[in-house]
């Protein structure tokens, strides 16, 4: 079978267990195409000492290479840096000098994520421009996780050297004073600009980052906490540290901008009542002024700072209109405007907080504390200070709180907070089970093989929530075009309010109230604020049925997906064939079987190990080989008893003009009946075949069926077996169509003719494997990312189950956040064009206009929230 170099779930083993190995000299020739230039020179040598000689693709590919930038495999035991997208295999941080990864043990080291990256190259720049940098030693840019670590003495210039390349850069925290506060009071973009603003004119704050749409702020800075939440207050908005118990401070504030809200509107209606009977003027006028101080205070407020701050948001817009309709007499407008703003803002950033506890309800799945096994006795500790090795005792009906291994009991356990599975697992000693999971039944004891920070669980709440601040393509527009238009209607209002009444055209009291009225038709709340709750929402209901979406661009794009493409072992197929026939030749049965368990030992190929397990388990044992060599998409061949003998399909042989005489025909039969067969023999004869043959998966048809109801128009199956294997499956499977007998390299040419057709193409794999043509196809889909953390951080999209179930969801979810965002596009953008056409025949006013604009925000946020109901 094919030779795969880097196995990236040994790898990740490796990386775990501390040894050098990253490759494994055995592959998948049907399913891997490996990055270029990735080998073991380690394993190598191993094989060598063991009279082994492996020679393989990539390491040609390496000598040709070998002057080349794109070559990184180093004999010093460079650590190599897999770019799915990109099909390459760098480490960026030795293409410069060729030295070990690890930095200097004298240097301080500091922690960057960057964003805007599209390829490694990028990565490259980086690192040469920071390397010229007084104050910094090295830096090494990895690509696939967006990170960068730098080292050296000085790092106050990292932040604007990076800007400067075109990237946006912000600190991780390690040794750092980054903390992470949640904001409460924040009613759309602007809101959170106006923080970041406020707080960079701090000089002890070096960075700060304020995300709408997850509601949170992170701020590197030298001052108290409670300095930095003295400050946001000062801007009308409560931040608290994040933690579990912010839950009861949101409730209390609520509360409170309730009764404001509350007794502002009695006041308003007292006023609105006295002027209807014979109440003075003067009482109505006081009554309608305090509903406006008890209303507009926290905004006015807000507004002074954001002004202080060069910032231009709802809260300025809102009370130059207001303290403005005081000022020409118009106190029952002004006041309405106030109270309607607070009422609007209330009702906005309560529907915002039901897409934010997508993810709080996640955070609060796995149990804070865990029942530990400490001899004889239990003891109850804290998630954070269990070790890796101690052994947790979980009761029937009892979330289990850490990942591990069980060594004791079995259980079935219902793994839907992480896979979105809905029937439980049986689950036994040697099984992995997840923190947050759900133990049935039956008396568990649980190995921890995680911390708490590094579950799965803990890892799906880090990725989704770097998704949802992520800025999708429609986002990042309309942001640039709000940013353009609230400033051009602003100074458009200054000049309504001044330019026709110094002309002489109408009178100065008419002018100014239409510039009070375009002033709050600037602000685009409900346009801003239409994309990032959609996104947010969406990304939160896939997360919560076991489906990862690394951000709104990869939202949009499953979207828009025409075709998918589908690897078919392990991803179709069960993955697990089983020998079903042996027919030997020229040689006994035990013979035949003896030979192919020496050429195929070494494989990591399904069907290899396949046919290894079937000789172990008839008790054969293996013979003497040397020379074995990997034959990309054909097979292996090996020196027996000083004759070479091959292992491999009927294309092998027949290259080698070796005629298949018998087994032509019995070669033919297995093949028509779905079977893959592996010919046995030497340059001179056949000595035999062996078929084995996958499954389908139960789900798959199912799955499938799911995708064509969905809009789904082309659903392919890649695979390398032969044609009559290839058909039989596919008639299985219900696939539109499908290409046979692929190299790996094939794979990526059937994805660009799908695209040639015109089709938005997604590629689903196992993530690491089948590089090239996830790479290739538009949108990358990994399976199974509940079992492997490699899937989950180089995907676009995971699938945390072993299974293609929710694949349809996710599709059909793409496909209607899309929908509702252009819906709230086009709504936000009508009503914000109707009240600027009422404004000057004189039939919008003030208290219209602030309706229009808090209105239209509370039905787009609440459109978006459909997206949380979609099962």
């Amino acid at each position: 079978m094919g030779e795969s170099c880097c196995n990236s779930r040994e790898k990740e083993t490796n990386k775990e267990t501390g040894t050098a190995s990253c490759c494994s000299s055995q592959g998948n020739a049907e399913k891997k195409q490996e990055p270029k230039g990735c080998c073991n020179s380690q394993e190598t040598s191993r094989k060598k000492e063991e009279g082994l000689v492996a020679f393989n693709h990539e390491r040609n590919q390496i000598e040709e290479n070998k002057d080349s930038e794109k070559s990184c495999c180093s004999s010093t035991g460079t650590t190599e840096h897999v770019d799915v997208k990109n099909g390459s295999c760098c480490s960026s941080s030795n293409h410069r000098t060729g030295e070990t990864e690890a930095f200097s043990s004298t240097s301080e080291k500091a922690d960057y994520r960057i964003y805007g990256m599209d390829c490694p190259s990028c990565g490259l720049s980086i690192e040469k421009a920071l390397v010229k940098v007084e104050g910094i030693d090295e830096a090494k840019v990895n690509y696939n996780s967006a990170k960068l670590q730098v080292a050296g003495s000085n790092f106050d210039l990292v932040e604007s050297e990076v800007q400067k390349l075109g990237f946006n850069i912000e600190p991780i925290n390690q040794n750092r004073n980054l903390k992470i506060y949640a904001v409460e009071g924040m009613d759309c973009g602007s809101c959170a600009k106006s923080i970041e603003n406020h707080l960079n004119t701090i000089p002890e704050v070096r960075h700060v980052s304020v995300n709408f749409s997850t509601g949170k702020m992170k701020v590197d800075h030298e001052n108290r906490v409670e300095d930095i939440v003295s400050e946001v207050s000062k801007i009308g908005f409560h931040v608290s540290l994040q933690s579990k118990q912010d839950g009861s401070t949101e409730t209390s504030n609520r509360k409170e901008g309730y009764g404001v809200i509350i007794t502002s509107g009695i006041l308003i209606t007292l006023g609105f009542l006295g002027s209807l009977t014979d109440v003075s003027y003067l009482v109505t006028t006081l009554l309608y002024a305090a509903a406006m101080f008890i209303s507009g205070y926290k905004p006015v407020k807000s507004a002074y700072y954001s002004i202080k701050s060069r910032s231009l948001d709802m809260n300025v817009l809102m009370s130059a209109a207001a303290i403005g309709a005081a000022l020409i007499g118009e106190w029952l407008e002004g006041a309405t405007v106030v109270w309607l703003f607070a009422l609007g803002t209330s009702l906005q950033n309560m529907s915002i907080e039901k897409t934010r506890h997508s993810i709080r309800n996640l955070m609060n799945l796995a149990p804070s504390e865990a029942w530990i096994k400490a001899g004889a006795q239990l003891k109850k500790k804290p998630v954070e200070e269990v070790k890796i090795g101690e052994v947790l005792i979980v009761k029937p009906g009892d979330r289990i709180p850490l990942d591990g291994e069980i060594i004791t009991g079995e259980s079935s356990i219902n793994q839907a907070p992480i896979t979105g599975e809905s029937i439980p697992v049986d689950k036994e000693a040697g099984d992995l089970v997840y923190a947050g999971t759900i133990n049935e039944n039956g008396s568990l004891e649980i190995s921890v093989t995680k911390l708490a920070e590094d579950t799965t669980i803990a890892k799906i709440i880090h990725l989704v929530e770097e998704a949802q601040e992520q800025k999708a393509p429609t986002q990042a527009f309309i942001d640039k075009f709000a940013a353009v238009y609230t400033p051009i209607v602003f100074v458009l209002a200054l000049v309504v309010m001044v330019l026709p009444p110094l002309v002489g055209f109408g009178t100065w009291g008419d002018w100014f109230y239409k510039g009070l009225e375009l002033l709050v038709v600037a602000c685009p709340c409900a346009l801003v604020i239409s994309t990032p709750v959609a996104i947010v929402s969406a990304i939160g209901n896939a997360a919560k049925n076991g489906v990862l979406i690394k951000g709104g661009t990869f939202l949009e794009k499953a979207g828009a997906i025409t075709a998918i493409a589908f690897d078919k072992t392990g991803t179709l197929t069960e993955g697990k064939p089983k020998v079903s026939e042996v027919k030997a030749f020229h040689a006994t049965e035990e013979e035949l079987l003896s030979i192919a368990l020496t050429l195929e030992e070494y494989s990591t190929h399904p069907i290899a190990q396949t046919i290894v397990g079937f000789a172990n388990e008839k008790g054969i044992e293996s013979k003497d080989g040397e020379f074995f060599k990997s034959i990309v998409g054909k097979g292996v061949q090996a020196t027996i008893d000083g004759v070479i003998h091959y292992a491999g399909n009927s294309r092998l042989f027949e290259e080698m003009n070796l005629p298949l005489d018998e087994a032509e025909t019995i070669v033919q039969e297995l093949q028509s009946t779905g079977k893959t067969v592996v010919i046995v023999g030497t340059k001179q004869e056949i000595l035999g075949v062996i078929s084995v043959a996958d499954s389908i998966r139960t789900t798959t048809v199912k799955a499938l069926d799911g995708l064509k109801k969905v809009g789904i128009g082309q659903v392919v199956m890649l695979t390398g077996d032969n044609e009559g294997t290839a058909k039989m499956i596919s008639k299985e499977a219900s696939v539109n169509r499908y290409f046979a007998e692929l190299l790996p390299q094939d794979k990526v040419d059937a994805i660009k003719k799908l695209q040639s057709e015109g089709h938005k193409v997604a590629m689903v794999g196992d993530g690491i494997n089948d590089a090239p043509a996830l790479a290739t196809a538009d949108l990358g889909i990994a399976m199974g990312g509940a079992g492997t953390d490699t899937a989950m951080e180089t995907a676009d999209i995971v699938l945390m189950a072993d299974n293609l179930e929710k694949l349809p969801h996710t599709i059909n979810l793409s496909r209607k956040a899309l929908t509702i965002i252009k819906q709230n596009i086009w709504f936000s953008l009508i009503v914000k064009f109707v009240a600027l056409a009422l404004i000057f025949p004189g039939w919008l006013t003030l208290w219209l206009a602030v309706l229009s604009d808090t209105g239209a925000a509370i039905i787009v946020i609440l459109n978006a929230l459909r997206l949380l109901k979609v099962k």
